[in-house]
């Protein structure tokens, strides 16, 4: 038997059973590897096949081609297994499932853009927490900010009194919520949209990290509503916790500078409404770290005390979530329809798809998705910010242990003491942030999802 001639073509399969009954007697105990056409097989019989079976190829149909006394046969499919070099079949390489890849990069994603954004954040607690003047009734007098006169005030006062560094202070807690926040939050977004196709009757393959086929339909923008609520939602409760333990970090310095100044005065010292450097350095070196708050939240209000603020992030991640992940999308897909009317193809002659966009139209539709996300829901996350470091800022000034308010209580507070003004105190420069940091976000995200589905992760 000849086999060395291999063509890639479409075999002829189909051979009937009288048929396969006249075959040579080593050919026909292999019909699971030969599939034979109707053909008039010779008289005489065949020697017998000493040779060795082809070394196998990429392809799984081969058409083969018999010469001697096979020579009847016209050809045959072959459909091997994958083979090493050894000739042992090996298994197809795993990849990486959906819910391996969101963790992942969501979590790598989050900690980058964290240590971006955390100076950012911590002025804006500290504008949203500081306190406030109360005007006398009746005057057009608004309320004024007792330690800083806007955001670059508060800049500048931070890195005076707390050096550079202090511009990070609580970082520990963010990064460690903000891996936890993004790979719930894709995790929970992609599950749901996996769900949501399945309702539709579409199958699909993310779930199990199968990339490479086409690319899976994209849901309107309705049920992707639902799935950013959805993630909003549950990340809310992984984020409350992180966040309180992060605002008494950033307020912190704060109430330590109210307790020097409140010592000043009931000593009788002229030394104004300042404090010196050394003394706040001091107190700085003092003040609890995140694992001793937090035990300490635990001892004083039990397990849910960690959750003081819930109502707040949960109207903020749900809402703002919503806003974040349709904003992105909307001018992704923006970006991509506008390409598409410009007869742009890529290689291979594809339409533009979302995995195509340049990092400059990413960044935008990221930057695009941080403001929106702050701007819907924001008076939610001060009346938030306000409830969890309403006892730090208490104990600070030297008051009575104070009861947790709640939400409705704190924004009736709030708006009666500062009105609209009150509830955006911060928004400037949160937003300032936040469209560079989600853009971060989504960049990595992207990029590393493609990185991954090149190396056949």
């Amino acid at each position: 038997m000849d086999c060395a001639d291999y063509k890639r073509q479409p075999s002829r399969l189909g051979a009937s059973s009288s048929s396969r009954a006249t075959l040579p007697s080593k050919v026909a105990a292999q019909p699971s590897l030969y599939a034979l056409p109707a053909f008039d097989a010779p008289s005489h019989s065949s020697p017998p096949l000493n040779s060795s079976p082809p070394s196998p190829s990429p392809s799984l149909h081969r058409h083969t081609t018999f010469s001697g006394p096979l020579a009847g046969i016209s050809a045959f499919s072959v459909v091997e297994p994958p083979q090493t070099t050894a000739g042992a079949p090996t298994a197809p390489r795993k990849r990486m499932s959906r819910a391996v890849k969101d963790v992942l990069f969501g979590s790598v994603a989050g900690m980058v853009a964290k240590v971006f954004e955390h100076p950012f954040d911590l002025i804006k607690v500290r504008l949203q927490t500081q306190p406030f003047t109360t005007p006398p009734p009746g005057s057009n007098q608004q309320p004024r900010g007792t330690l800083y006169n806007g955001a670059l005030d508060a800049f500048r006062s931070t890195i005076r009194k707390e050096g550079f560094l202090g511009l990070f202070r609580g970082l520990s807690m963010p990064i460690l919520g903000a891996t936890m926040e993004n790979a719930t939050l894709f995790f929970t977004y992609n599950a749901i949209q996996g769900q949501l196709r399945r309702f539709n009757g579409e199958v699909s393959g993310g779930e199990t990290g199968d990339q490479g086929g086409e690319e899976e339909s994209a849901l309107p923008m309705s049920q992707l509503a639902i799935a950013a609520a959805g993630a909003g939602a549950a990340t809310s409760l992984v984020l409350t916790p992180v966040e309180l333990i992060k605002c008494r970090m950033q307020v912190q310095m704060i109430g330590a500078e109210a307790q020097l100044l409140a010592k000043e005065v009931a000593s009788g010292s002229t030394a104004g409404s300042t404090v010196t450097v050394e003394a706040l350095n001091a107190a700085r070196r003092s003040l609890p770290g995140p694992v001793a708050l937090l035990r300490q939240t635990i001892q004083e209000n039990g397990i849910r005390g960690l959750w003081l603020g819930q109502t707040g992030t949960l109207l903020r991640e749900t809402g703002g979530g919503v806003a974040w992940f349709l904003a992105f999308e909307g001018a992704c897909r923006s970006f991509v329809a506008r390409r598409q009317q410009q007869q742009q193809v890529v290689a291979g002659g594809n339409k533009v798809t979302k995995a195509d966009l340049s990092s400059l139209e990413l960044v935008v539709a990221g930057a695009a998705a941080g403001v929106s996300y702050n701007v819907v829901l924001f008076p939610a996350d001060v009346v938030k910010s306000t409830m969890q470091t309403e006892a730090e800022l208490a104990a600070g000034s030297g008051n009575a242990k104070v009861a947790p308010s709640g939400f409705l209580t704190t924004f009736q507070r709030i708006w009666a003491t500062r009105g609209i003004r009150g509830l955006y105190a911060g928004c400037g420069v949160t937003c300032l942030r936040s469209g560079p940091s989600s853009a971060i976000i989504f960049l990595l995200y992207s990029r590393l999802e493609q990185l991954a589905d090149r190396r056949g992760w």
